[in-house]
């Protein structure tokens, strides 16, 4: 009789069993990717030859923000309030998306496969609440925590080591731009302002002169005259004559 109690006993420890897989995400390195990391997403590399053993189970990723990953519950599965995108980080402290299968990451990676994952590219339903596994943006820099885990039904068998922590962009306050350009402070920087504008402002001043010469020249009379002819009326015995006289 204390045999068939001692099994009891130990069966629900035997079916709480999680594998550790000996894996750690990481974040994509073959091929270089532009926007490996963004404001809102990152890319990782799939979990290839990670989850032979289970070709039954579904494949998962969490998603947590490091302080939180520690208090992670893997028996607490998808599409649960706790585990929801549109609830995360406020009231949940990991979500679960990118649901795959085996099937979908194959090993050996046949040659030309694309073998990352975006986490945070899906923008239709962050704020659909009938999508608690969204794929959505992340709405801070983090820094973040990721692992997979693997589950038959709603049970978890598998999963791997929390990655290291990732951080996302964030843009440049214009306080925290510097207002030094190769060894000139802020005050160099403004006389050489000041001193372009007068400068811009004299060059139009000549500018605006050699224009005014110019047509004032143009416009005004020539202080000669065409000469006129002039008649000389000269006599002789016999009759007189008009003779044009030459032009002076």
């Amino acid at each position: 009789t204390m045999l068939p109690l001692l099994l009891l006993l130990l069966l629900p420890a035997a079916h709480g069993t999680v594998e550790h897989v000996d894996y750690t995400p990481s974040l994509a390195k073959s091929p270089m990717l532009e926007g490996l990391t963004t404001a809102s997403t990152f890319v990782l590399e799939q979990p290839r030859c990670v989850f032979d053993k289970y070709g039954n189970a579904d494949i998962w990723l969490v998603v947590a923000l490091e302080k939180t990953a520690t208090t992670f519950n893997n028996s607490v599965g998808p599409g649960t309030p706790e585990r929801a995108f549109q609830k995360f980080p406020d009231s949940a402290p990991a979500y679960m998306t990118l649901n795959a299968t085996l099937a979908n990451y194959p090993c050996p990676k046949p040659a030309g496969d694309i073998t990352v994952l975006r986490v945070g590219s899906e923008t239709s339903c962050t704020e659909d609440v009938n999508r608690p596994t969204c794929n959505g943006p992340l709405s801070g820099p983090g820094p973040y925590r990721v692992k997979f885990l693997a589950l038959e039904g709603s049970e978890p068998v598998a999963e791997t080591d929390w990655s290291n922590p990732i951080m996302l962009r964030t843009a440049k306050s214009p306080n925290s731009i510097s207002t030094t350009n190769g060894g000139h402070g802020a005050g160099m920087i403004a006389l050489t302002t000041i001193l372009s504008i007068l400068f811009a402002i004299l060059l139009a001043g000549l500018v605006a002169m050699l224009v005014f010469w110019g047509s004032d020249s143009c416009g005004g009379s020539s202080t000669f005259s065409k000469p006129e002819a002039v008649t000389v009326r000269r006599y002789n015995t016999h009759h007189v004559y008009d003779q044009p006289a030459a032009r002076l």
